[in-house]
């Protein structure tokens, strides 16, 4: 194996070079003074080089002197400045004369990191904050919108101005629109229903009503007649009834155009039920013909028709649509001038007589 090459010695500097081998880092101080050289010190620095060049010639070829400082280098000297290398006053003094780290440059760092941090998050949660923030919006609109209609529904913007009757066809609509005046300037989620109902009782006829609000001032009474079936014969006189039993008027004299109902045990009995289940049940082209109507028990109801007292026998108020329809298809076969008695008790097997 060939051996490698040995790495050629350091150079020498020059102050080195200048001093002998056998003297070099001793250096003889007088001792009776503070500092400075002695006489063998200036006595053997001044000595020929010619012995200088003897101890350099003695040494062996090859061979390098350890470098050794002098005594009398400063602590802070750099191996530049032994060289004798001449180096900037800047750098020299860089490290000395730098400041050192202070409190507020350590409190800025730490903030500078956080804030970065806090940048870093922001950008990895954007688009959940975004999410958040269209979800909240939303949602405040929402609110919002609710909050604004319900002022407004419950301010004097949507106040009733006007009252309209709606299915009166007994009653005066002027009457019933004075009945609910109180209702005037109210607005319309706020208007009282019990003080409606209240001023409706007083008319008997009205058998059920509703209440529409139209904004932005208009209220609507929907009103539902009662139907009336005829007139019972009283002490006061001649008194208008629905189906229910409920008075709705009193004359003196017949009412023209209502039958006259004869029942017995009144209108709380059971006849008087099926009467008026029967009178609900005829279609207006017999109800108009209708002049009288009689009952004992609730299978034996009769009823006579125009000027030709004509009878029709209904019997029970069971299938009185069937009986209805069967009765006005023979009336028109048939008309009540030239017949007496319509049995229709059994509407699959109708006489006629």
């Amino acid at each position: 194996m060939r051996r490698p090459t040995p790495l050629p010695p350091p150079a020498e500097s020059a102050a080195d070079a200048a001093v002998p081998p056998s003297t070099r880092g001793v250096v003889d101080v007088d001792p009776g003074s503070g500092s400075g050289p002695g006489p063998e010190t200036e006595t053997e620095a001044a000595r020929p080089s010619a012995d200088v060049d003897e101890a350099t010639d003695a040494e062996p070829s090859g061979t390098v002197a350890p470098v050794i400082p002098l005594i009398g280098a400063t602590p802070m000297q750099r191996p530049a400045e032994l060289a004798g290398v001449a180096v900037p006053p800047d750098a020299a003094s860089a490290d000395a004369d730098a400041d050192p780290v202070r409190l507020r440059q350590v409190w800025a760092a730490a903030r500078a990191r956080r804030k970065a941090l806090r940048a870093e998050v922001r950008r990895f949660t954007g688009r959940q904050r975004r999410r958040r923030l269209l979800w909240l919006g939303g949602a405040a609109s929402v609110v919002l919108l609710v909050l604004s209609t319900l002022g407004a529904a419950y301010s004097p913007l949507f106040a009733v101005e006007q009252i309209r009757i709606v299915g009166a066809q007994t009653l005066d609509p002027l009457d019933v629109g004075a009945a609910l005046q109180g209702q005037i300037g109210t607005p319309l989620p706020l208007v009282d229903e019990s003080a409606v109902k209240a001023a409706l009782v007083t008319f008997p006829i009205v058998e059920s009503y509703s209440l529409e609000a139209r904004p932005p001032h208009e209220l609507v009474v929907r009103i539902v007649e009662r139907t009336p079936i005829g007139l019972i014969q009283t002490r006061a006189g001649y008194t208008l009834v629905d189906a229910a039993g409920v008075a709705l008027s009193t004359t003196e004299t017949p009412a023209p155009g209502r039958p006259l109902v004869t029942v017995e045990g009144g209108t709380g009995s059971t006849a008087f039920a099926a009467i008026g289940q029967v009178m609900r049940s005829l279609p207006d082209s017999i109800m108009t013909q209708v002049t009288a109507v009689s009952a004992s028990t609730p299978d034996d109801v009769t009823l006579t028709l125009g000027g030709a007292n004509a009878q029709v026998v209904w019997g029970s108020a069971e299938d009185s649509a069937m009986k209805a329809l069967v009765l006005e298809k023979a009336m028109i076969a048939r008309p009540p001038a030239a017949v007496s008695v319509y049995d229709v008790s059994s509407p699959s097997a109708i006489v006629v007589g």
